[in-house]
């Protein structure tokens, strides 16, 4: 449906060189070891994503050219007022799938997975989820063309709103001063990363911060805090085929306990915040209670990760 995966593809290059470039730091002058095995997982993710690509015109351009051909205007994208919707019509779409991802189950199965890297590299921007079009995310974007703006120019916005994203997964860049208060920063998005308990389910933004700070979720790095990345429940496995699948299973698992069908409604799509350990199909009669007094909004994001000390090369 989206321009945008064939230009990703052409920018294929352009990331693989900056990872071997990053690779070429470490060897240097890094005092870490590079996790290699985590980097040969995110590849293998993205390989396995190629072929599903082919899949997204069937599936997913009928919709959208029929919400296209009952717009309720034309937005002119030879304009400087139209590029000004577009830009921003496009990262508050993104914002609300992003966080939609965290805070429902459903979606979140998906997006797991690009939450399963324990450590933060470049490599770690290309483990990226398979099962996208089965979460809905692409749902997000369809207000975009009942309002006017093109197919063709929100997969070119998000294409280069995904590159962007790249160079956000690292750790060899520090704070950037004033841009800090409106573009998503490594800082910012190494937080979103975080499995910290204050720091969970944060920073949703795309290239831009300021929706989270419009609607309450940013949160800014801390000099005492060390960052511990990765998922809350570890999967416990490099294997792309287990990370893809592991939480759809536990899911799975779930519904099928539940007692009623309104519980088992609860388990796909329920956002309550519960302590870990309390997402089971027990009639929501576990242990509950507040996250934090900075957490903001509930998230099975929270629930199926744990904190995790040093991790494994």
């Amino acid at each position: 449906m989206h321009a945008h995966r064939p230009f990703g593809l052409r920018l294929l290059p352009f990331a693989l060189g900056a990872i071997a470039l990053e690779i070429a730091w470490y060897l240097l002058v890094g005092t870490r070891s590079y996790p290699w095995r985590e980097m040969v997982a995110s590849l293998g993710l993205y390989a396995l994503r190629l072929p599903l690509k082919l899949l997204r015109p069937v599936t997913m351009a009928p919709l959208a050219l029929f919400i296209w051909s009952h717009r309720l205007a034309t937005v002119p994208l030879d304009s400087a007022w139209g590029l000004a919707v577009l830009f921003p019509g496009v990262e508050f779409a993104y914002y609300w799938m992003h966080r939609a991802g965290h805070e429902i189950r459903w979606m979140w199965a998906s997006r797991v997975v690009h939450h399963t890297s324990e450590r933060i590299h470049l490599a770690g921007a290309l483990r990226l989820g398979v099962t996208g079009f089965l979460s809905g995310n692409w749902l997000f974007y369809l207000p975009l063309y009942l309002i006017g703006l093109n197919q063709l120019a929100v997969g070119g916005m998000l294409a280069i709103n995904l590159f962007y994203q790249f160079w956000l997964h690292t750790d060899l860049v520090g704070r950037l001063g004033p841009l800090e208060w409106v573009l998503n920063t490594p800082s910012h998005h190494r937080l979103h990363h975080a499995s910290n308990r204050d720091h969970l389910d944060r920073n949703y933004g795309d290239m831009l911060i300021i929706w989270d700070r419009l609607f309450g979720s940013v949160a800014q790095e801390q000099p005492q805090t060390e960052i511990v990345y990765g998922l809350v429940h570890p999967i416990g496995s490099l294997d792309p085929f287990k990370i893809i699948a592991h939480e759809w299973r536990t899911m799975a698992r779930d519904v099928r306990r539940a007692r009623s069908w309104r519980e088992r409604l609860r388990q796909l799509f329920r956002a309550a915040a519960r302590q870990p350990g309390d997402f089971g199909a027990d009639g929501g009669r576990g242990r509950v209670g507040v996250v934090s007094a900075v957490h903001l909004g509930s998230s099975p994001a929270m629930i199926s990760r744990r904190y995790r000390g040093k991790p494994p090369e």
